[in-house]
């Protein structure tokens, strides 16, 4: 890491390291922090030497990370590289992989649950089915939970999130 001062090194390193803990590729996790301590969109040949990463690495990467949403192409006039940079809003950026990770996980996993509590609905176990739908349930009301959050605007989404407490005390939690 050439140019980094011991601080971004330190967040880079700690982002892949939780990059690899959230089942992302370590590197592309690094890239990613890179892009988001940048001041200026950067080359994959900037990443290669900032990184010290194969090139061929960080153009897997970066392809993910745009198939993630949060990172894309830019020009620059006069250069004819591609240049590169990540979401800088962290609410955005979270919310979009969020969204992503929605996509990918959980609504193929509820599809699976409504299959498989439905293919057991008239067996002779009972039990399966009912631990089959209770956790297609939970799915399905989190996931619907979930999409009325996602529909909500992002200073929307803050302040809800910030009320804490108050959400708990008001529906009359502990």
């Amino acid at each position: 890491m050439k140019s980094l001062t011991p601080v971004q090194q330190q967040f880079i390193l700690h982002w892949g390291e939780m990059g690899v803990r959230w089942g992302i590729n370590r590197t592309m996790a690094q890239i990613h922090a890179l892009l988001y301590l940048s001041p200026r969109p950067l080359t994959a040949e900037e990443i290669c030497d900032e990184l010290g990463v194969a090139r061929s690495n960080v153009s897997n990467s970066l392809r993910e990370l745009q198939n993630w949403g949060i990172v894309k192409v830019v020009h620059i006039m006069g250069d004819r590289c591609d240049h590169f940079e990540s979401m800088k809003d962290v609410w955005e950026m979270f919310r979009q992989v969020l969204d992503e990770r929605k996509k990918r996980e959980i609504d193929p996993t509820v599809e699976v649950l409504r299959e498989c509590a439905d293919a057991t609905a008239k067996d002779k176990d009972k039990s399966t089915h009912e631990r089959l739908a209770a956790m297609r349930d939970f799915f399905e009301t989190m996931s619907a939970w979930y999409d009325q959050i996602d529909a909500l605007s992002t200073p929307s989404v803050i302040k809800f999130v910030k009320l804490g407490n108050k959400v708990g005390k008001w529906i009359g939690s502990k």
